[in-house]
């Protein structure tokens, strides 16, 4: 039982209705306890305004080693199958001047300017992307997530990162394994096992391959000032940068895509340019963000909310995907698809406060370019399933679909 006397909301590992369940839960209050994989308890926060009061509140930390009282005891054990997302050592899960400290070295990689200077290569990318596309036979349905929404930011953050050719696609099915919360243990242990080993052999290579490329850089770091990262936070922050920035922007092209062929009459308002597609980048973020879920954070002390207390150490869970349609903050409308909404920039979908994602503006311009490139390239793009759901991923955290068929245009328009 939780301290309101109710049975705690058992978490389905498949994600399979990530809103319903979040209605089931935020009926419960602004923050309920919820049993994530494994029988570990934690809180659910489905409150709007209290997740953005509590990602900025110096008495949450996303720090296991330090604030996670069942961690460091023993209690949570080292094979939990969603160990890997707390016990690495990153700038994501630092707290205070460690944050700090991992974050610098990343920041400046991340400017408006380096990011906007990206643009041409993406545009390169993405007409690549389309071209083949373009060759394939008409009127036959295609994985558009396997053939575009994912090769274009992976290909971007390949080249970012400078990750070898030989590595790519290995890494490519490890993520996927990473973020299939359902997952065993020993399935679980085996994928952050083949993680480590991939990330490890990259690290070699680079040393002895250096380039000018975000790997490099953090490297310099490492090797150049070992307070600044140690080994285990370049290897961890590597991790982070690589997974969360193209993993984010695969689900953010899914569901873009999947809801203006939904919402016809939302893609119209674009093409009579009374929207942009910046407008359905951000809509897209706060309707389905491309992380339902954030875990875990801990209470530093005792944080009363009023009425419920999270004590000292226990787990905090946000939901995003709960902020994106808070009926409070967007009112009966929040489960609609709006990209006129006056609010729609109005969302959490990248954090909020000092673990704001770094690259939230390269997600958003890449996103930009592929839709616009996308529905310029194939006006008459509809799904191949109308009549059917497009099934979600095996994941309460990442929020995507498995596939994304489609069918294109008997005639493509000219590049």
């Amino acid at each position: 039982m939780d301290r309101s006397g109710q049975c705690p909301v058992i978490i389905d590992t498949d994600g399979s209705d990530i809103h319903g369940e979040i209605t089931r839960i935020r009926a419960r209050g602004p923050a309920a306890q919820v049993v994530l994989p494994g029988g570990v308890t934690a809180w659910s926060v489905t409150d709007g305004e209290l997740i953005r009061s509590l990602l900025l509140d110096p008495r949450v930390s996303k720090d296991a080693y330090r604030h996670w009282p069942a961690w460091i005891n023993g209690d949570i054990p080292r094979d939990w199958p969603l160990a890997i997302w707390v016990s690495v050592q990153n700038m994501v899960t630092a707290y205070g001047a460690d944050h700090t400290r991992q974050r610098k070295p990343v920041a400046s990689a991340f400017t408006r300017r380096r990011v906007a200077a990206l643009r041409p290569r993406i545009q390169r990318i993405a007409d690549d992307l389309l071209d083949a596309l373009a060759a394939e036979p008409h009127g036959h349905p295609l994985d558009l997530r396997e053939r575009f929404a994912h090769p274009l930011p992976n290909a971007v953050m390949c080249e970012l990162f400078g990750i070898p050719e030989e590595y790519r696609a290995g890494l490519h099915r490890i993520i996927k394994g990473f973020f299939r919360t359902s997952a065993s243990a020993e399935e679980a242990q085996a994928n952050g096992y083949a993680l480590y080993t991939t990330i490890s052999d990259v690290l070699v290579h680079k040393r002895e391959h250096p380039a000018d490329d975000l790997t490099c850089d953090l490297i310099a770091v490492r090797d150049d000032d070992g307070a600044a990262l140690t080994e285990k936070e370049l290897a961890d922050n590597l991790i982070l940068l690589y997974t969360a920035g193209y993993e984010t922007t695969v689900n953010l092209l899914d569901h873009a895509v999947h809801a203006l062929l939904r919402h016809p009459d939302q893609l119209e308002l674009v093409r009579q340019g009374r929207a942009g597609w910046d407008d359905v980048v951000e809509e897209t973020l706060r309707h389905e963000p491309p992380g339902a879920h954030a875990i875990l954070r801990y209470a530093v002390e005792d944080i009363d909310l009023g009425g419920i207390v999270i004590p000292e150490g226990d787990a905090i869970m946000i939901s995003y995907a709960a902020a994106g349609r808070d009926p409070v903050r967007y009112g009966d409308t929040a489960d609609r698809f709006d990209i006129t909404r006056p609010d729609r920039r109005d969302h959490v979908s990248f954090g909020h406060g000092v673990h704001h994602c770094l690259g939230a503006p390269l997600a958003r311009l890449e996103a930009s370019i592929a839709l616009s490139s996308l529905f310029e390239r194939f006006p008459g793009m509809a799904l191949a399933h109308p009549e059917r759901p497009a099934e979600p991923q095996r994941s309460f955290i990442s929020n995507g679909h498995r596939a994304l068929e489609v069918v294109l245009d008997r005639r493509a328009a000219p590049v």
